[in-house]
Formats: C-alpha cells, sequence, structure tokens
C-alpha cells in the first residue's frame, strides 16, 4: 500500500491531544497550521473512500440488527453476532481478526406480567430489570408510591410486603449543558430495590428511564446493595406510569406481578478483535471499541450495533485509503457490556502488559455527527486546530470529557481517553426498549460519524 509521507510537524500538538497536556491558550501556536495542512489530506483520502461505498456501513448494520437482534449475553443471536463481525473484518482484510472468549453472566429474563386488580383492572407495560431475580410465583399486594428515589430514601412510610412504584422522572434534554438527563434519571432504576427492600417491600416498579411518553418500558440493569436483601424488579412503560400515578391519587390501588427472572450458569462468549498494525510502533494500541451485546427487548441499532459498524468501518476506511498508522489501530468489540462489563474486564486482564496510548469508545447513540470527546479541557484545546479536517465529517467541536464503559479499565491504567458524541436529544428515546432499530439511525450519519472516527484514529495513532 501507498502511505503519506511522514512529517514530525505538529507531532507535540497531536501528544497533546491524546495525553491532554497543558497550552497556554486556546490561541493556534505556530505549527498548528502545518499540522492541520499534514491531517486535511488524510481527511480527503478517508472521505473519498467512504464516498465511493456510501451504503456499505449501512447494509452492515441492517444485516447486523435484523439477523441478529436482541444480542442478551447467553442468547444465540449474540453467538450469530460475534462470527458476523469476524467474517465482516477478515472480508475487510483486518490484521489478526480473532474472537478472545470470555464467560458472561447469564441472566435469562423469562415470562413477565403485571396489571393492576384494584380498583379496576388494567394491564402494566413493564421490562424486567437486568439481573433481576424473580417474583417465585405471583405477587399480589398494595402499591405505595414515590415521586422519586429521593422521595422514597427519606420517607419513614412501612413498606411491608408492599410494591412499591418509584415515579422518578427523567429531566428532558439540557441543550444549554448538553446534558441527556440521564445520570439523573438512571439512578432510580439502579437502587430503588435496594432502598425498598430495606424497608420490608416484596417488589418494585419504577418509570422507565426515559423523557418521551412512550407505550414500551425501557430495561437496563439493576445495582443490587449487598447489605440489602433482593427483591424483584421491573420499568413501567412511561405510559403506564402516567396512568399509575394518575389512579394512584384517587385511589388505593393493588396491584399484580409476575415475573420469572432467573440466573444460569455463566455462557461462553467472546470479544471481537481485529486490527491494522503499526508501521513503526506496532506494539502502541490506539483502541476503538463498542459494545456488541444488547438487551433482549428490542433489535440494538443504536445500542451499540451502530457503534459496532462504526469502529470496524473505520478500520475499513483506512485500509482502503492505503494510509498505514505509525502505530497498530486496533478495533475491539466487547461482549457482556449491558450486563456486568465482563468483555472489559477480560480485556484488560488479557491486555494489561500492553501499552494502550489511547482508547476510543462510541456507545451514545449515532446520531448526526456532532462532537468528539478528548478527555480534558486542554485535551479539547489541543485538537481544535484539527477542526478543519474533522468538519469535512460534520464534526464542529472537540470535549472536555470523554467516557466508555468497556474502555475504562484501560483508561485507568494510563491510556487518554476519546469518544464520539453524536446529537444525543434522541437517544435516550429509544434506549434499551424496542424502538431501537434502524429507524433510529439515518445511513448518513453512520457514514460520517465512521469517517470522523477514522481520522481520529490516524491522527492518534500517528502522533
Amino acid at each position: 500500500m501507498d502511505q503519506l509521507p511522514v512529517t514530525r510537524l505538529g507531532a507535540a500538538l497531536l501528544l497533546l491531544a491524546a495525553c491532554g497536556g497543558p497550552r497556554s491558550s486556546g490561541t493556534p501556536g505556530p505549527d498548528d497550521a502545518a499540522t492541520l495542512a499534514h491531517v486535511t489530506p488524510v481527511a480527503e483520502r478517508i472521505a473519498a473512500v467512504s464516498e465511493r461505498t456510501p451504503m456499505l456501513a449501512w447494509d452492515r448494520l441492517t444485516a447486523l440488527v435484523e439477523r441478529y437482534p436482541r444480542r442478551i449475553n447467553g442468547s444465540t443471536a449474540l453467538d450469530g453476532a460475534l462470527t458476523w463481525a469476524v467474517a465482516q473484518m477478515r472480508d475487510d482484510g483486518i490484521d489478526d481478526v480473532r474472537l478472545e472468549p470470555v464467560l458472561v453472566p447469564h441472566w435469562v429474563r423469562g415470562t413477565e406480567r403485571a396489571r393492576v386488580i384494584r380498583p379496576r383492572e388494567r394491564s402494566l407495560a413493564i421490562s424486567t430489570l437486568g439481573g433481576s431475580v424473580g417474583t417465585h410465583g405471583t405477587v399480589r399486594a398494595p402499591l405505595v408510591t414515590f415521586a422519586s428515589l429521593d422521595d422514597l430514601r427519606a420517607s419513614t412510610r412501612p413498606l411491608d410486603g408492599a410494591v412499591v412504584f418509584v415515579n422518578h422522572r427523567m429531566p428532558p434534554f439540557d441543550d444549554v449543558h448538553d446534558d441527556p438527563g440521564y445520570r439523573y434519571g438512571v439512578q432510580a432504576r439502579l437502587h430503588a430495590a435496594s432502598a425498598a427492600a430495606r424497608r420490608g417491600a416484596a417488589a418494585v416498579l419504577v418509570r422507565s428511564v426515559t423523557a418521551v411518553v412512550s407505550p414500551h418500558p425501557h430495561t437496563g440493569a439493576l445495582a443490587y446493595d449487598t447489605d440489602a436483601p433482593t427483591i424483584p424488579a421491573a420499568a413501567l412503560s412511561t405510559t403506564d406510569a402516567d396512568a399509575l400515578a394518575e389512579l394512584v391519587a384517587h385511589d388505593h390501588v393493588q396491584v399484580e406481578l409476575s415475573l420469572g427472572a432467573h440466573m444460569l450458569p455463566d455462557a461462553p462468549s467472546a470479544n471481537v478483535v481485529g486490527e491494522l498494525r503499526g508501521r513503526e510502533r506496532a506494539d502502541e494500541i490506539v483502541l476503538l471499541g463498542a459494545h456488541i451485546d444488547s438487551w433482549d427487548v428490542g433489535p440494538g441499532a443504536a445500542d451499540d450495533g451502530a457503534g459496532v459498524v462504526a469502529v470496524v468501518e473505520a478500520l475499513r476506511l483506512l485500509r482502503q485509503s492505503g494510509l498505514v498508522p505509525r502505530r497498530t489501530v486496533r478495533v475491539v468489540l466487547f461482549t457482556s457490556e449491558e450486563y456486568l462489563l465482563a468483555g472489559a474486564r477480560a480485556y484488560h486482564e488479557r491486555h494489561a502488559a500492553e501499552r494502550h496510548v489511547a482508547a476510543f469508545e462510541t456507545d451514545y447513540g449515532m446520531g448526526a455527527p456532532d462532537a468528539i470527546g478528548a478527555g480534558t479541557a486542554d485535551g479539547a484545546r489541543a485538537m481544535a486546530p484539527l477542526g478543519p479536517a474533522f468538519a469535512r465529517f460534520g464534526i464542529r467541536r472537540f470535549l472536555p470529557r470523554a467516557f466508555g464503559a468497556d474502555v475504562e479499565p484501560v483508561v485507568a491504567a494510563g491510556a487518554a481517553a476519546f469518544d464520539l458524541e453524536p446529537d444525543g436529544r434522541h437517544y435516550f428515546d429509544v434506549h434499551h426498549s424496542a424502538d431501537d432499530d434502524l429507524d433510529a439511525i439515518r445511513p448518513e450519519d453512520l457514514r460520517r460519524n465512521a469517517g470522523a472516527i477514522a481520522l481520529l484514529a490516524w491522527v492518534l495513532a500517528e502522533r
């Protein structure tokens, strides 16, 4: 393959971009123009390949979510997706494509049913929370309602034998602070079961973690405290949560709940790994991560099928552009992100002795291209001079933050953190629900985000 001439102009800037080192101000430095001039033709080469095959990533995403939806731990869908991903990367000519075995916790949802039985019958749309225990039969009990997790924790009302309903609302997207409200909204899903169990509750229902009104419940894992009893827990659709709150306001309510959730022995799974070997420092790794598992309530297109396809596409774009990075760019498709992060732990344990210089993750849907998280304020300032090159793919800013649950152990060990942050205003409308299908994504957004990931990988590997 041919490759662009190597230059050390702007090397200090690129080092800052990856490591978040200090700069005195946001004013462009003397090497910024030269660095941009070096990166711009790389962006153009990546874009040219992307534009010649504009639907390839979309076709792959369609195949993934239609053939292998509901890729929960222990499922045949997840097994099939792993094999499928290996085949895609091998077709692209990616180096050393392999499955790295992982044992994953195997939680099974089982049958689930809930309804109001007094004062009048009404079915409730629920989704058992990941990791919940089952009811071992049917629970019939009075309903005790709290408006938020804080209200539940502050109350002294007896809960013995009751089903607790926590109508904890996720706030709407905050455009001023670019905040989807998830950090606050998810708290009841995580912690309400243990808070209610400490006071004798028989089970918990929580409002789904979304700001929209929808008949489809949103699932997700809970977090049982080790010092509290474990009781069954499920999410209510926001439509039914509103109806139940209205009913409770005017009458005493009794509900019936049956959850068949249970644990099986750990199941075999794997992380999918493939890479472009570096031409000079092949033992130094730039990691591009996404998670290939999903919850079992929907196709898992935005969370995180599109991320899987985007990082695989990024490697293909680099390969097809004839770009051989200085350091190795490695894609890891993590298993078991949605439940207990077994894939992340297994990867870190297996590769702890390797030097990861940067770790990137995409797990925030695949909305319109918007931002790349650069980890720190200094990192964002350092990346800013490269903005015109990234604008080729719709990226308009670099943010002073980055997070990825799967790459967190690698980052904690010293790798610089990066992430993709597309427009997230509607991500939690579909997150962990039956609505997480292809309708949540536009082909052009997927294509352009993949191009931006490819350019970032090259920048970080070349610095």
